[in-house]
């Protein structure tokens, strides 16, 4: 099983680039965003404990996210792969994805982290609302603070797997085919 991190602050387009890299190497694309929001749409009891703290551009609570992690991968165990998309956030996060793997011999073998302009991240995001009708996209004082919150709480963990040594950048910027090759070199080293 090999498993792989896309990573970056909201607008950099790592669920774009999941989706594709998951069809293109057979691999399950985790989204703990695309699952937490099918539990608001569901009006489960989980969505709506989350829907107020994804208003206002705040992390979901580890034990949340981490019960709905681990459900996901043992419900798929025949899978070659995942491809984890905004997950983890935090390095406690990342150290109990780590453990949660290591229970199932299996590990993180690369984080891939796109890097993208402040700016163009806010204009990917703005572009978005209109398009999808995502509601936290659509406020610029929102989008400010999720990115924020990203840079506060999230960017530590791509220290941690700077450590580990399975950090690997990768260029955000240009055409959505681009940067997709860009990552497919980066996962081909593993399959």
């Amino acid at each position: 099983m090999v498993n792989f991190l896309v990573f970056g602050p909201p607008g950099s387009g790592k669920g774009t680039q999941s989706v594709q890299l998951a069809e293109r190497f057979n691999l399950v694309h985790l989204s703990t965003g695309d699952m937490l929001r099918d539990e608001i749409g569901a009006a489960t009891d989980l969505g709506e404990r989350v829907k107020s703290i994804m208003a206002a551009g705040e992390l979901v609570p580890d034990d949340i996210v981490i019960a709905m992690i681990a459900s996901r991968i043992d419900s798929r165990g025949d899978a070659a792969g995942f491809i984890f998309d905004g997950f983890p956030r935090t390095c406690d996060q990342a150290m109990a994805l780590d453990r949660m793997l290591a229970d199932r011999s299996a590990l993180i073998n690369l984080m891939l982290v796109l890097e993208v302009e402040h700016e163009e991240l806010v204009r990917r995001l703005l572009s978005r609302a209109e398009v999808s009708g995502r509601a936290d996209d659509a406020n610029r004082e929102v989008i400010e603070r999720r990115i924020e919150v990203y840079m506060e709480k999230t960017e530590p963990v791509a220290q941690y797997y700077r450590k580990l040594k399975k950090y690997r950048a990768i260029n955000g910027m240009g055409d959505i085919s681009d940067i997709f090759e860009r990552l497919s070199v980066a996962v081909k080293e593993f399959i």
